[in-house]
């Protein structure tokens, strides 16, 4: 019966049906074929959104679209630039560093190639930058927003896993910071080779008035991040938190912000996080069927089999389907199927569910620079008018380098579990 339940899942996939739906309508077929009843449906689907730290999940979302939308994402970019424009290509590093600072406010991929691609992009093109590689180095730099703490998809995880959301938060830290890194190293490279310019020289005075300008969203993430860790509030208080305290700069200190603006965002953000909501309720169904029929361990004896039970060779067929999976599914959609396919794998290793954490998380943010379901491409489309295609080709050697950092993520553990154990023991 677990062939069934899989079967319709990606028939139903394969016609064209949206993912929740599928989840759901393949698991409840599977149901009556057994003859269950079907108030286990509405039953697992409630279940499945019970949970507190899923509060976090659309005022994070909320958090970002104000922070790309109210002028917080502009200052940030415009002080960056003033501390490191001078440098040759220096406008590709503001790229990343822009989009590794943002990250740690939005929580989303797409909410960083949006606020960074919309702020930069012009400025590069007259420049002199190529557009299509700076198009496609704040595509691949957006991925690190969902690594980087607060990250959606660890809140997620986190409730599947039944893991703290704090520690994946920590945990998330060092393998963000080499992906920007890599990309950073990547892009002056890219500058020398090809003589892309330095900025002009900006006054001492400039910067300074720029940094008065950016303080308040540079103390976004110190809020956030400061309070979480702290023990001061949880995530999910701390994801309402950036909504008031983003909202709070937009209006009252920016004055970007008006009522017809944030309601358009509510809205957005609202429709988003609906889809995430039902995409989970469904999934929770789901991972019933699979639990009920043994798939995740017939999948963990299968692998361990193959394998012939090294540890290595297991994890590395993992990251392949999460790689392929993000390349055809989105991030939450995929992350919300495979972590309780793999989970019992993980455990029967004795490997640590943290680690594991990042590790899935770091595997499907590149498949969000990868077509053909790459959001943040289509974000950095968007704003350039330049087609999918013509972003895809020079993004190639970007996604290389997030794929060595995630082999370093995945074959050197202590990259994950350093801080929190270090934090927390």
């Amino acid at each position: 019966m677990g062939f069934v339940l899989g079967g319709a899942f990606f028939l139903l996939m394969a016609l064209g049906m949206p993912i929740g739906l599928a989840i759901g309508v393949a698991a409840t077929i599977v149901l009556l074929l057994n003859g269950l009843p079907l108030q286990m449906v509405p039953q697992m689907m409630f279940t499945g959104n019970n949970s507190f730290a899923l509060v976090a999940v659309p005022f994070f979302i909320l958090a970002g679209d104000i922070l790309a939308k109210g002028g917080i994402s502009e200052r940030i970019v415009a002080f960056a630039e003033a501390s490191l424009g001078r440098i040759r290509g220096g406008l590709s590093i503001v790229s990343t560093v822009a989009s590794m600072f943002i990250a740690a406010i939005s929580g989303s991929g797409a909410a960083t190639t949006a606020a960074v691609g919309s702020a930069l992009l012009p400025e590069l093109k007259e420049k002199g930058y190529d557009l299509d590689f700076s198009a496609a180095l704040i595509a691949a730099s957006g991925t690190i927003g969902v690594v980087i703490p607060p990250s959606v998809p660890m809140v997620l995880y986190a409730v599947i896993a039944g893991e703290s959301v704090a520690k994946l938060f920590m945990a998330g830290f060092i393998p963000g910071a080499l992906m920007g890194t890599g990309l950073i190293l990547l892009a002056l490279h890219v500058a020398k080779k090809r003589n892309y310019p330095a900025a002009d020289p900006v006054p001492k005075e400039e910067k300074r008035r720029r940094f008065k300008d950016s303080i308040w969203g540079l103390m976004t993430p110190v809020i956030i991040l400061g309070g979480i860790f702290s023990g001061f509030f949880t995530p999910s208080e701390a994801a309402a938190i950036a909504v008031v305290y983003s909202l709070g700069v937009a209006f009252f200190v920016y004055r970007s912000m008006d009522w017809k603006k944030f309601y358009r965002l509510v809205v957005g953000a609202g429709v988003t996080s609906s889809l995430i909501m039902f995409i989970i309720a469904t999934s929770k169904l789901f991972g019933w069927g699979l639990a009920f029929y043994e798939v995740p361990e017939a999948v963990a004896n299968a692998l361990l089999g193959v394998a012939g039970g090294n540890e290595a060779m297991v994890y590395l067929m993992i990251l392949v389907i999460v790689l392929l999976a993000g390349m055809v599914m989105e991030t939450a959609s995929a992350l919300i199927i495979l972590t309780p396919i793999f989970l019992p794998t993980v455990i029967q290793m004795g490997g640590d569910l943290i680690h594991f954490g990042v590790m899935i998380a770091v595997g499907l943010a590149i498949g969000m620079a990868t077509p053909p379901v790459a959001i943040d491409i289509y974000v950095a489309s968007a704003i350039t008018g330049l087609s999918v295609e013509e972003i895809s080709r020079p993004i190639v050697p970007m996604v290389l380098v997030l794929m060595a950092v995630l082999l370093l993520t995945t074959y050197v553990p202590w990259l994950t579990v350093f801080l929190p154990s270090l934090i927390w023991g």
